[in-house]
């Protein structure tokens, strides 16, 4: 499917520009044209189906549907879970989805198995991860990410933390907008889809490339050895280290992709890669910044810390699945 972008990357960098081929900039140059325009085609693609799948799914649909299942507490983790991969979310919206459940009267658990599966099974890192790594990893991302938060909410519902969220939250009265949303035909839909995709891929654009550019500087650039002694298989806190370093930073789903290509090339573990790229994007510090003004500092740091624990497990297990 790529291999006329490849022959256009290597006749624009070793013909056009006439660097010398096998050298580290015309190995760098050529690895961030190859990339920048196979991941915005497959950006481009996944985003738009996506987007037509989840415009039946909005955020009202999406809340009274696990409060209609909230007393099947066990049901309604699993739910939750799920329709976090296909549920807009981002992290501007996680403090407006947050009240919103809160207002709807869902258990606090539940509530944050969706906030930690939407972002950390997120669908474009999904469908990217299955181009690139093939159906094996793609699962294993998603059953992974489904598990943490599962297992994160039903132990943060098990505390009784309400306590714990600020005040005001639970005196806000979202209301119900779903009544004013007209039912839209098939044209409007595409037609608003379109719209979201190329919005979405401007807005992202800055990120992708930026994580595409760092992938192609370590590609020309960086040691085999470099990054493989710092997280590679015989480092015993390999996942440990890849998760903290991942925790503080923040990208967009599809500009982590191309890193986690470029740390399995340098030798790094898979489930140490996956942990890098899920706490990158389960435990970005925007969002925690946002969810901190709906949670006081201890729930805030419980849950940073359950789902950063589970993030590790998972990195380990599957190294010793799959390497």
């Amino acid at each position: 499917m790529f291999s006329p972008v490849q022959k256009f990357a290597d006749f624009v960098v070793y013909n056009l520009l006439n660097i010398k081929e096998g050298s580290k900039l015309g190995s760098a140059l050529n690895f961030f044209i190859f990339d920048t325009i196979k991941i915005f085609i497959l950006l481009f693609i996944i985003v738009f189906v996506i987007t037509f799948i989840r415009s039946f799914f909005s955020p009202e649909k999406t809340r009274d549907l696990l409060a209609k299942n909230k007393r099947k507490t066990f049901i309604a983790h699993i739910l939750a879970a799920m329709l976090g991969i296909v549920t807009p979310f981002c992290s501007c919206s996680a403090v407006p989805l947050f009240i919103g459940f809160v207002e709807a009267g869902i258990p606090l658990g539940v509530t944050f198995s969706y906030l930690i599966a939407a972002p950390m099974v997120n669908e474009v890192a999904l469908g990217l991860l299955y181009a690139n790594f093939g159906l094996k990893i793609a699962l294993i991302y998603i059953i992974s990410g489904e598990i943490i938060a599962i297992i994160s909410g039903i132990i943060i519902g098990k505390f009784g933390l309400e306590k714990y969220v600020e005040d005001y939250v639970f005196k806000i009265k979202v209301g119900n907008v779903e009544a004013l949303e007209q039912k839209k035909t098939l044209k409007q839909r595409i037609k608003e889809t379109w719209q979201f995709t190329v919005e979405l891929i401007r807005k992202v654009r800055v990120y992708v490339v930026i994580g595409i550019g760092i992938g192609a500087w370590m590609h020309g650039y960086i040691p085999t050895g470099a990054l493989a002694t710092l997280a590679g298989k015989d480092n015993p806190f390999a996942v440990f280290i890849a998760t903290l370093i991942g925790i503080p930073l923040y990208s967009n789903a599809a500009g982590i992709i191309p890193l986690v290509s470029e740390l399995r090339r340098l030798g790094v573990s898979m489930g140490t890669s996956l942990a890098f790229m899920m706490s990158v994007t389960a435990l970005s510090l925007p969002e925690m910044i946002l969810l901190r003004r709906v949670l006081k500092p201890k729930l805030l740091a419980i849950f940073v810390s359950i789902v950063g624990c589970g993030i590790v497990l998972t990195g380990y297990l599957f190294n010793f699945i799959i390497g």
